[in-house]
């Protein structure tokens, strides 16, 4: 489909981002590989686009998120001379409870969860300061006549915990949809009814708390797209109930997200906005908050700030561990992780590599998921540093628990594994690993 001539509104975009046409196709099949969507478009495509060319409806979200992402800004599809989706009529927006139900019904329809993975990761979305959504809860009562009480918030996060721990089990792929079915059937309803304000704050509270963590095991699947969306309903949650601890904990998770992405500016941004919004933190809670802006800042090449920042996490986590441990928090393992992360973004890969051994060392055993991703990372970095036998070793060692776990990310690391080791396959260790992960990853992730 063409339009009438020319796009001067698109090329006014492209002469703003000073990409020449390769880039910007190469931009633009990132983001559809990220999606899970690969697309293959070359410099003639670009060109018909700018000479009135209308690109594919599913192609257009992620052309303008590559120019969002290349210019630091949301970009609308009129900016870009496209018409406006779903035949120009907008939707009218959701409450937040609306929104859960949304996002819910699609997790728990094994027919519709096709779509999820079209939601893009967007650089520009719009995060709400804490100032901004602090009792901005709409009034959802719609004359249930049910009653709540301290048990029903109780029951929302001992289920909350036990969804958790199944995460770190199992994988977020396993514990989703769970997730999703507890949100709409247990929890809206919960959130429509009646009660004191007290009972009412704490719902929400264990809410957010929950809809945070849904959007975690949606990372752990890959779909960026739905994770931000599942966030940001946490963040309103939280700010209506004034629970500041999950809403510093949710714009973190947002952040990690973005640095693992490689979008290091957002990441950075939000654990900035992460700190901010948590003035009176704790000991713990601050190293939380410092390891991460730690990573952003090493991510972008701020090296001082991220040492900086390293430097205040483990000042932060000496004070808490004279406290008392904590089991479930942020631990010397975590942060152990982080200093790893600081030191290969910083071309430090013998560091973290060490760092990353640390990590494994002190991590307690029921974080399953979390040992598996983390060694498969160790493998790839002591494979870099020239030692091939001990990252043979430690792929051995992801792979004993591979089974019991069903996370994309681990996914797309084993799948990395078998591109890495292949060069090498003149090796025993090597060989005898690629065989054994032949047998051991699941088959549409082995190589024909």
């Amino acid at each position: 489909m063409s339009t009438s001539g020319p796009n001067a509104s698109l090329d006014r975009l492209f002469r703003e981002t000073g990409w020449p046409l390769r880039q910007c196709a190469q931009a633009v099949n990132r983001i559809g590989t990220e999606r899970g969507t690969p697309t293959q478009y070359r410099a003639p495509s670009v060109h018909q686009w700018l000479r009135g060319g209308l690109p594919r409806e599913d192609a257009r979200p992620l052309i303008l998120e590559a120019f969002a992402r290349k210019l630091g800004r949301p970009v609308a599809p009129s900016e870009a001379g496209f018409p406006a989706p779903n035949g120009g009529m907008e939707e009218a927006p959701l409450t937040t409870v609306d929104g859960i139900i949304d996002l819910g019904r699609l997790d728990m329809d094994p027919s519709r969860r096709s779509v999820l993975g079209v939601a893009l990761f967007s650089v520009a979305l719009t995060v709400p300061d804490w100032p901004d959504v602090v009792g901005r809860m709409e009034a959802v009562q719609q004359g249930v006549r049910t009653r709540m009480g301290m048990s029903d918030v109780h029951t929302v996060a001992a289920m909350t915990e036990q969804l958790s721990s199944m995460d770190d089990q199992f994988g977020g792929r396993t514990a989703r949809p769970l997730a999703a079915a507890f949100l709409v059937n247990t929890v809206v309803p919960f959130l429509r009814s009646s009660g004191p304000d007290d009972v009412r704050k704490a719902m929400m509270s264990a809410a957010s708390d929950l809809c945070y963590l849904t959007g975690y095991m949606a990372v752990d699947e890959g779909l960026h797209g739905l994770a931000q969306r599942y966030y940001l309903q946490a963040l309103e949650l939280a700010g209506a109930s004034e629970d500041h601890l999950t809403f510093c904990t949710t714009l973190r998770g947002m952040s990690v997200q973005a640095v693992d992405l490689g979008q290091g500016p957002v990441a950075m941004r939000l654990a900035d906005a992460a700190a901010a919004s948590s003035p009176q933190a704790g000991p713990r809670m601050r190293a939380f908050l410092a390891g991460q802006q730690a990573h952003a800042a090493a991510q972008i090449g701020d090296r001082r700030s991220a040492l900086m920042y390293l430097q205040e996490a483990e000042t932060a986590m000496d004070k808490a561990e004279a406290r008392g441990k904590v089991f479930g928090s942020y631990d010397p393992a975590s942060l152990s992780y982080h200093t790893s992360q600081v030191r290969f973004e910083m071309g430090d890969v013998h560091g973290a590599v060490a760092a990353m051994q640390e990590s494994d060392r002190l991590r307690y055993g029921i974080y399953r998921r979390t040992r598996v991703k983390e060694r498969a990372i160790l493998a790839e970095r002591q494979l870099a540093t020239g030692h091939l036998e001990a990252a043979c070793k430690t792929w051995g060692l992801a792979l004993d628990d591979y089974p019991a776990v069903n996370s994309g990310r681990i996914d797309k690391r084993m799948t990395d594994m078998f591109h890495l080791i292949r060069p090498h396959m003149r090796n025993h260790d090597a060989q005898a690993l690629y065989e054994r992960a032949r047998e051991t990853v699941r088959p549409e992730l082995t190589p024909a």
